[in-house]
């Protein structure tokens, strides 16, 4: 193996990337893991309470654990953005590349693409524009710079859910919206989030949007709803969170050649193949995690990824090996 030429590329450094690289590695082929944000978006979880071996660890801390199980087994974590992916040659001569720049690249003849989902966004007036001025999509980086102050989070599922019980932990108020007229989150997240409205904490506005982000150009002064709550249409706050769940983060890879389905995620085989032959795809990304987007499945699939790459290459059925 040269510095850039390795058995097998995998595109996404989250629960599936690294566990398609743990078997990988046991199956003794060589493998790079690149991407932009270790963990993924497990990775902004403050709290996991329902990850098999752990009664409750933060994103971070589990993604730094996976990181050295990986490192350990003689792979490598880069984390850097792909610019552009490649597909070159015929036979034996088929290579994969992953583009940094125009002489910067890394290549295999098999690769798994896992870079899960993307942020969505609501697209209303202020939203671009005071990003990052109270604007967020993660209340795990940003909700310690709300302390003492309020805070509305967009949304009715476990991001939402849970990120508005961890950002009462340093909000004096928190306003949770949703456009729905019941919460989709877990049981366990409901009953905290109940107990921090019954201290009057936290708020719920069901059956409403947001319509509008406004603010005085240098910081955000409140939301416009869609309809009047409490007699008011515009609700003060210093922050909002926009935790309305993800879309199929397929960029990268769409100009390859890869067949979606009719939502946008990627169309797999039981044994995480694709339509293009030597490239497979786990996690978020794919037609099998669209209506259970869990870590552990993610990594299930990540495994199988790995396998099929095994097979893939050695033109034979991957090695049984000691594991759960």
């Amino acid at each position: 193996m040269t510095d850039n030429i390795y058995d097998l590329l995998i595109i996404g450094a989250g629960p599936a990337g690294l566990a398609a690289s743990i078997y990988s590695s046991r199956y003794r082929l060589s493998n790079l893991v690149i991407g932009k944000l270790l963990g993924g978006e497990l990775s902004l979880a403050h709290k996991i309470e329902n990850y098999p071996g752990f009664l409750d660890i933060s994103g971070f801390d589990l993604a730094q654990i996976w990181q050295k199980q990986v490192e350990n087994l003689g792979a490598k974590v880069l984390l850097k953005e792909v610019g552009r992916l490649e597909l070159t040659g015929e036979g034996e001569n088929k290579s994969f590349k992953a583009y940094f720049s125009k002489n910067e690249y890394y290549q295999a003849k098999a690769l798994i693409i896992a870079t899960g989902s993307e942020r969505r966004r609501l697209n209303i007036p202020g939203e671009e524009e005071y990003l990052g001025k109270g604007v967020s999509y993660c209340h795990t980086c940003d909700a310690p710079f709300f302390k003492e102050k309020t805070v509305v989070i967009i949304g009715g599922s476990d991001s939402a859910v849970s990120g508005a019980v961890h950002t009462a932990e340093f909000a004096k108020k928190v306003y949770l919206v949703y456009r729905k007229d019941k919460l989709r989150a877990e049981p366990a997240w409901i009953n905290q989030w109940q107990q921090i409205e019954k201290q009057a904490k936290g708020e719920t506005i069901y059956n409403t949007n947001v319509k509008e982000i406004i603010g005085d150009k240098t910081r955000i002064t409140g939301v416009k709803l869609d309809k009047p709550y409490k007699g008011q249409e515009i609700i003060s706050t210093d922050g909002v969170f926009i935790e309305i769940g993800g879309v199929p983060g397929t960029a990268l890879v769409e100009p390859l050649g890869i067949k979606l389905d009719e939502r946008g995620y990627v169309i797999v085989s039981e044994q995480m193949e694709t339509n293009i032959p030597g490239l497979f795809s786990a996690g978020d990304m794919t037609n099998k995690s669209a209506s259970f987007k869990q870590a552990t499945w993610a990594i299930a699939q990540g495994a199988m990824a790995a396998a099929s790459a095994y097979k893939y290459l050695k033109n034979t059925t991957a090695p049984a090996i000691r594991g759960i």
